[in-house]
């Protein structure tokens, strides 16, 4: 506006000249708006300190420290008292370092402690006391939750595990999996009570050291944590089941607990064996019932001169004919060797090992093999012995008259059909004998006996 009303009063003739002149016009009045606005602006004006940080400090250089604060703009007054020297120049020195003090007043006086004085802990009662009733609703709220979380959590825990029935089976792995989350969940509660009772770093001190603590307690226990892994391995894969007869090192039995730490069997003597579950888990599992079909062998020997064919006919007769012996796998009758006097004969059969006994049904095999074998007249010769006569034998041959039959033929006859009768008596009793399975014996009699982790303490 300036420059227009003084461009206006000039004649148009002088334009030149009044273009300069509107230059420098234009220059003064910048400097002139700019002088304006920066007078309006105090040269004094500082910023506040914060009481609250003034009061943070005080308490850090001295807890037991009684003082007051005033704070007129960047100038901070501090009255009151405090117990030693090195505290309050302590005090002093970092007030008088914060960016927005540019004063510190100090009335403080020393007020030192008396040898049998109960002030500082009167003064420490009463704090603790404020800060008590300050801290008392979080308390209350905090303490109702974690007890509430503490009582939810087996329920909690059972309903976040149900959908795990669509997925295993196992008691084991679900057992695991809910006490699992019911410890996470009381841990909740816990770190909620400490957040809520101002105690902040000692719940995070708590939720870090839990891994610390589980390293520490994975290194002191490594067998127990090795057992335990195994176990859910084996829940997992299940190469076994509760009732399953197998063997693992050595040990034969039916399976009757499967622990977190053990599995136990008991064994065709009634015995309970327990076997930790990583010697199961790195070891040979032999399960002696995943297939009901057992195969059960045994050797006879016959003489050289009896005739292979037959006696292979006979045996394989004798297995057809017991209901014991499965038709499907068939039963084989094979040469396994020539021995010193005799034709070893290897005898294989099939039996249903749910139903009937290998060992049972092997005995009445080789029971009635051998009756058949002497009634047709099969030598069954045992092991050839030499024997040495240095001074010799003499022979001596009894004179028969004619029409005497010889004793030692009477005897050989008589023998034969005693033998005869016998093979007849043990095939009509054949169908009598005990061929039934040992294992469901065994079964009841795990199911009857006590659970080796039962019982009173032995401690």
């Amino acid at each position: 506006m300036i420059c227009r009303f003084l461009l206006n009063s000039f004649p148009r003739s002088n334009q030149r000249s009044s273009s300069r002149l509107n230059r420098w016009i234009l220059l003064w009045s910048l400097v002139i708006a700019v002088v304006c606005l920066t007078s309006f602006v105090p040269t004094d004006a500082q910023a506040a300190p914060s009481p609250d940080t003034v009061k943070q400090l005080i308490q850090i250089n001295d807890p037991s420290s009684v003082i007051d604060i005033e704070i007129q703009g960047s100038v901070v007054h501090l009255n009151g008292s405090v117990t030693e020297q090195a505290s309050k120049e302590r005090i002093l020195q970092t007030i008088a370092a914060l960016p927005d003090v540019t004063q510190v007043v100090d009335n403080i006086h020393l007020q030192p402690i008396e040898p049998l004085s109960l002030a500082p802990l009167q003064q420490d009662a009463e704090q603790f006391w404020d800060k008590a009733l300050l801290y008392l609703p979080r308390l209350a709220l905090g303490l109702s939750i974690f007890l509430l979380l503490f009582w939810l959590s087996h329920p909690l825990a059972r309903l976040l595990i149900s959908p795990l029935a669509w997925v295993t089976k196992s008691e084991l792995i679900r057992l695991v999996m809910q006490r699992s989350i019911s410890v996470l969940i009381i841990l909740l509660g816990l770190y909620i009570f400490l957040r809520l009772a101002g105690l902040t770093q000692f719940a995070v001190a708590i939720i870090s050291s839990t891994g610390v603590i589980g390293l520490i307690l994975g290194f002191a226990f490594k067998d127990i944590a090795e057992n335990f892994i195994s176990s859910l391995l084996l829940s997992v894969q299940r190469p076994f089941k509760l009732g399953d007869v197998i063997s693992v090192e050595g040990n034969l039995g039916v399976v009757k607990q499967v622990t977190a730490r053990a599995t136990t069997l008991v064994d065709y003597d009634g015995n309970h064996i327990q076997i930790p579950n990583s010697t199961i888990y790195k070891n040979v599992i032999k399960n002696l019932t995943a297939n009901p079909r057992m195969r059960g062998h045994f050797v006879i020997g016959i003489g050289y001169d009896a005739s292979i064919r037959k006696a292979q006919d006979i045996a394989m007769e004798i297995m057809s004919d017991h209901h014991g012996v499965l038709a499907d796998p068939e039963p084989q009758v094979l040469i396994k060797n020539l021995g010193p006097s005799t034709i070893n004969l290897q005898v294989y059969f099939w039996v249903n090992a749910e139903t009937h006994s290998v060992p049972k049904v092997a005995s009445i095999l080789m029971r009635l093999l051998v009756r058949a074998y002497e009634a047709n007249q099969i030598s069954l010769p045992d092991d050839a012995r030499e024997r040495i006569f240095p001074q010799g034998i003499q022979l001596v041959t009894n004179g028969h008259q004619q029409g005497e039959t010889p004793l030692n033929t009477l005897q050989s006859t008589e023998h034969n059909s005693k033998k005869a009768q016998e093979s007849l008596e043990d095939a009509h009793n054949e169908t009598s004998d005990d061929i039934s399975s040992d294992t469901d014996d065994i079964r009841q009699q795990a199911a009857q006996s006590r659970d080796p982790e039962s019982g009173a303490n032995i401690i």
